[in-house]
């Protein structure tokens, strides 16, 4: 009996939260249910948004509508970074969508982020995922400035399929490269605003960043010192021989220098490969959530990533039955992965800083959350602070929240300060680079204030 009336309570729910009427072209894209999903009240879309149709260019997307009144909730557009790496793998079904895969089934998320928004996950650029060009040379020379620009293009055909949200309160947000991604799409899209107003765009929120290439990656030294990962030895000469930043840039240019080829091998012998450079404490074997960030770390490159054998979310993605519940294809590749082997990205566009951009933004009075895992020593919270307080004071921006500590539950879920009430520096307590991922709980607060423009919670 109390089995029955939750069932007709569930429908009842359901009937009264799906008020949204949707377009004959959305329609056709609506998932009617993915294999082995629970039950659930919101619906689902997933397809392709031509972004090219001359050279037949597409991106692939995964939309979930809010739990509840989806009609009166925002519009959050989700991307991950790499470059190269899939939204709909790692944001969606690894950190921050409804469902994750467990053997031949999903299961709920209970801190999914769309218990607040309506969330739009991108395959992004051309060549990720199931986005595809019909001519591979395409996936040739991808930069910055092309990726924003196609994802500009993406989203205005999108809004063709979802004329609803075309006023809806807009947000962009994602993690680790999406640094680049993210304000260089919202200032193209502030510049497209001046001629046509389209993006009702509210605010930009970027998780472990990459911002600055030498303060980002130069403070991974003074974190795997500080962690006692490194000697004090090689402290020294990760901070004055060779600091990562020019080891990097010299392994992208093919010519490592002796003297950085000697220091990243002490580097990488004390940190050892069995941690977890993404959450220094974590106790497990690496999953697919992780390989956005590998081109991060590229002395591991030439390794064999541990991906403990079942990786559930590449086995879901490439079964036939999802893809064709997904309405997805694969186009000139064999098997769908989280990270493009068929990308050939200009990494080199890492070293131009995108902090300057996140400014521009800002004095366009867009509000910016910049967030960190505290566990993460890729991107360390060191350097995304140290960036955030010196853009801080070249804006003339002064503190208007100390720094603090915030809570969620009767924990506490990390330190936050804020500048002049548009500018945001929060960490995520026990979070790796891929928050969602590692703190569901926590990241879900932070995610709802940030919604909300509230300050995060100063009392549990």
């Amino acid at each position: 009996m109390a089995l029955a009336i939750a069932i007709a309570l569930l429908f009842q729910i359901c009937f009264f939260t799906k008020v949204q009427s949707y377009s004959s072209l959305s329609s056709a894209e609506k998932i009617t249910q993915l294999p082995g999903q629970p039950q659930v009240c919101f619906q689902q879309f997933a397809g392709y948004v031509s972004v090219d149709q001359k050279k037949q260019r597409a991106l692939f997307y995964y939309f979930v509508e809010a739990e509840v009144d989806p009609a009166s909730k925002p519009l959050v557009l989700w991307l991950n970074g790499g470059p190269g790496c899939s939204s709909l793998g790692v944001g969606a079904f690894s950190e921050n969508g409804p469902f994750r895969p467990s053997g031949n089934v999903l299961v709920g998320n209970e801190h999914s982020w769309n218990k607040e928004a309506n969330i739009l996950y991108l395959e992004s650029p051309i060549g990720v995922g199931f986005s595809y060009s019909a001519d591979s040379s395409n996936y040739e020379g991808v930069n910055d400035k092309i990726t924003a620009r196609d994802n500009l293009v993406f989203l205005q055909n999108w809004f063709l399929k979802f004329p609803q949200y075309r006023n809806r309160s807009l947000y962009i947000t994602g993690e680790s490269y999406a640094g680049h991604y993210i304000p260089q799409l919202a200032e193209i899209m502030l510049l497209f605003n001046k001629k046509e107003n389209l993006f009702n765009l509210k605010g930009i929120a970027l998780g472990n960043p990459v911002l600055e290439f030498a303060t980002d990656f130069n403070s991974r030294a003074e974190y795997f010192w500080s962690h006692g990962l490194i000697s004090d030895t090689t402290y020294k000469l990760f901070t004055s021989a060779c600091n990562y930043s020019r080891y990097v840039s010299e392994y992208y240019r093919g010519a490592i220098s002796s003297v950085c080829l000697r220091v990243i091998n002490l580097v990488t012998t004390e940190t050892s490969k069995f941690v977890d450079k993404y959450d220094v404490t974590l106790d497990v074997c690496m999953s697919s959530v992780l390989s956005q960030s590998k081109i991060l770390s590229p002395e591991q490159v030439a390794e064999t990533i541990d991906v403990c054998v079942e990786d559930e979310t590449v086995n879901y993605l490439n079964r036939r039955d999802v893809q064709q519940a997904l309405h997805a294809r694969l186009v000139g590749v064999k098997r769908w992965v989280v990270c493009s082997n068929v990308l050939d990205y200009e990494l080199l566009d890492i070293e131009i800083p995108s902090i300057p951009i996140v400014g521009r933004i800002i004095n366009a009075g867009i509000p910016v959350l910049i967030y960190s895992g505290d566990q993460d020593s890729v991107i360390p919270l060191t350097g995304s602070r140290t960036l955030v307080h010196r853009l801080a004071e070249e804006l003339g921006l002064r503190t208007s929240t100390p720094y603090r500590v915030w809570f969620a539950g009767m924990q506490v879920g990390g330190w936050t300060q804020v500048y002049g009430n548009i500018l945001s520096f929060a960490t995520i307590r026990g979070a790796s680079h891929e928050a969602p991922f590692s703190q569901p709980g926590r990241s879900l607060v932070l995610f709802k204030a940030f919604l909300e423009g509230r300050p995060l919670p100063e009392a549990f």
